[in-house]
């Protein structure tokens, strides 16, 4: 029977060493008092184990949860992992505890409080990738579609398959400014990798162009009878306005302006 240690677990940060843990956590018959990162844990007062990471040993647990607990299961842990959640690795391991215990019926314990707080945390996870794929805008940068968000979850891998599908022959890059990593991808391939800060070029006359016609349409199309800024807030929260190119003149306090009449909006190709 597993007890619950004095210790803290110290892995490297990845799904594979959250799966150590996990191996660790059974090999030893102990519950550890929280997973940290060893740069976290330095100021605790616990003790701390440092559980390397070991590829056949995360490959055993993870071929094991789909077999005892479901493939759905294994979505919902990884999906899990992603998210924002305080103390996100512990829960996923009290969670697969639980689940090696109960079988597949664990998807459906949401009265206990470690499923239940995965579950409203994989929610917000999903909710706001969904709102991501509407929110998010490119601009033109040297020939490359460029958009910045600042998520609270890691939406990225979330966001793969919707935009290499939406624009399969383009170049573009989505940065993650919270996370610091981005989404970059060229026809037919794309990565997830780490970039620390990115400093984008000003924007060209064409590419502002463009920017002051979207606001212009934005503060067309709009019914000043019943301009709502509280419900345009609940389904367009205010956090993600800052990388929305229709708000950007409201920061900056600038009146859109249609563009003068000499100004090419189209190359045309003879």
């Amino acid at each position: 029977m597993p007890t619950q240690s004095e210790l803290i677990y110290c892995y490297d940060g990845s799904f594979d060493g959250l799966l150590c843990c996990v191996f660790e956590s059974y090999e030893n018959k102990e519950i550890p008092i929280d997973i940290l990162l060893p740069e976290a844990s330095q100021a605790i007062l616990f003790a701390t184990k440092n559980i390397p990471t070991d590829t056949q040993k995360a490959k055993r647990v993870l071929d094991s949860i789909p077999q005892k607990l479901g493939t759905t299961a294994l979505n919902f842990v990884q999906h899990a992992f992603l998210t924002c959640l305080l103390q996100k690795e512990l829960y996923i391991l009290l969670f697969l505890r639980l689940g090696f215990r109960h079988g597949r019926s664990v998807m459906n314990m949401l009265t206990d409080d470690v499923v239940n707080t995965l579950y409203k945390a994989v929610r917000h996870l999903e909710q706001e990738s969904h709102l991501l794929k509407g929110f998010l805008r490119f601009s033109i940068i040297n020939n490359v579609l460029v958009g910045e968000i600042a998520p609270k979850n890691f939406v990225l891998p979330l966001l793969v398959q919707h935009f290499c599908e939406r624009y399969p022959e383009e170049r573009f890059l989505i940065h993650d400014k919270t996370h610091g990593m981005g989404l970059v991808y060229q026809p037919y391939q794309s990565a997830v990798i780490p970039i620390g800060t990115l400093e984008l070029p000003e924007v060209d006359k064409e590419e502002q162009t463009f920017r002051e016609l979207w606001q212009l349409f934005y503060d067309t199309i709009a019914i000043q009878g019943r301009h709502n800024p509280e419900c345009r807030m609940s389904h367009m929260p205010k956090r993600y306005w800052k990388y929305m190119t229709e708000f950007d003149r409201i920061q900056k306090n600038i009146t859109p302006k249609l563009p003068s009449p000499g100004v090419k909006l189209l190359h045309t190709h003879s």
